[in-house]
C-alpha cells in the first residue's frame, strides 16, 4: 500500500539567498530545502540580522533567489505572473497602512482585488468572502470603524482579515507581534493557529517570540549562522537545535520547559 503523500503548498530546493553586487554575491544562507504542508502553522525564527526578512523577500517574489528552486502548489514561483502570485499567496507586512481613512470593511475587501474586474467592482461572492474574513477574526463589531481609529493589535487583527478574503492557499506574515504587548502577542499567534487549522490554509510568519512559537506551531524553520532547519517544536528541542540560536554567555535553553531563561 503506498504511503498518503503530505499535501505540500511551499517548498524549497538548494535554496540560496542573499544580495548580488556589481563585484560578487553576498550569499545571507545557503542548502534551505523546506517544505511547508496545507493547513500548518510555521514560524521562522532566528536571531536578528540572521536573514528572516531576506529569506521572506525572497519566498515572496521580492527578490529573486541567488541559486535553487522555490514551489508554490507545484508552479515555480518565477513562473507566476503578479496576479497569479496574488490569487495563491496573501502578504502581510509590518509597513504601516496607507490608507487608513479607510473603513475596516473596506480595507479587508481589499483582499478581493485579484478577482475584481478592471473597476474593482464587489460581487455577491466577493462580498460573502469580505464578511467571512471579517467573522474568521472576530472584528465584526469594528467593521464600520475607521482604521486610524484602531490600536495596534486591532489593525493587525484588519491585515489577517484582509489577507483571509484574498482567499489563498498561502498566507505569510513578517513580524505580525511587533509593536504588540505580551497579551496581544499571544492572541495574534494562537489566532493563527486557529486559522490555520480551521481554514485550511497554510501559514508561515517569522518572529522573535520564541517561547509561544515553540508552544503554538506545527513546524519551525530555525535560521542559525551554519544552516536553516525545520522540523517539529518538539524534534528541534531533542536535536538541541534552540541551543544554537544565542551566544551562551547570557541566556540558555531550558529543554523541560522549552524555553529560554537569563543566565544567574
Amino acid at each position: 500500500m503506498k504511503s498518503e503523500t503530505k499535501n505540500i503548498i511551499l517548498k524549497t530546493e538548494n535554496l540560496s539567498i542573499g544580495y548580488t553586487s556589481k563585484k560578487d554575491n553576498i550569499v545571507v544562507a545557503s542548502n534551505i530545502n523546506v517544505a511547508l504542508e496545507k493547513g500548518k502553522l510555521i514560524g521562522l525564527i532566528g536571531a536578528n540580522g540572521i536573514g528572516k526578512s531576506t529569506l521572506l523577500r525572497t519566498l515572496t517574489k521580492v527578490q529573486s533567489p541567488l541559486k535553487g528552486a522555490i514551489y508554490i502548489n507545484d508552479t515555480e514561483l518565477k513562473d507566476f505572473s503578479s496576479v497569479d502570485l496574488a490569487k495563491a499567496l496573501s502578504l502581510v507586512l509590518t509597513e504601516p497602512v496607507a490608507a487608513k481613512n479607510l473603513s475596516v470593511l473596506e480595507l479587508v475587501a481589499l483582499g478581493r482585488q485579484p478577482y475584481t474586474n478592471w473597476i474593482g467592482n464587489l460581487s455577491k461572492a466577493d462580498i460573502e468572502i469580505t464578511e467571512r474574513a471579517i467573522s474568521q477574526v472576530n472584528i465584526n463589531h469594528l467593521k464600520h470603524k475607521k482604521c486610524f481609529e484602531l490600536s495596534d493589535g486591532q489593525l493587525q487583527n484588519v491585515m489577517i482579515a484582509r489577507a483571509l478574503a484574498q482567499d489563498t492557499d498561502l498566507i505569510i506574515l513578517d513580524e505580525p507581534t511587533t509593536h504588540l504587548d505580551m497579551y496581544h502577542k499571544a492572541y495574534i499567534l494562537k489566532l493563527l493557529q486557529e486559522l490555520a487549522k480551521d481554514t485550511g490554509k497554510t501559514i508561515l510568519f517569522s518572529s522573535h517570540e520564541i517561547d509561544l512559537a515553540i508552544q503554538l506551531c506545527d513546524a519551525l524553520i530555525v535560521m542559525t549562522e551554519n544552516e536553516v532547519v525545520t522540523d517539529e517544536p518538539c524534534n528541534l528541542i531533542t536535536k538541541g537545535t534552540f541551543e544554537k540560536l544565542f551566544p551562551k554567555d547570557l541566556i540558555a535553553f531550558d529543554e523541560a520547559t522549552g524555553s529560554f531563561r537569563v543566565k544567574k
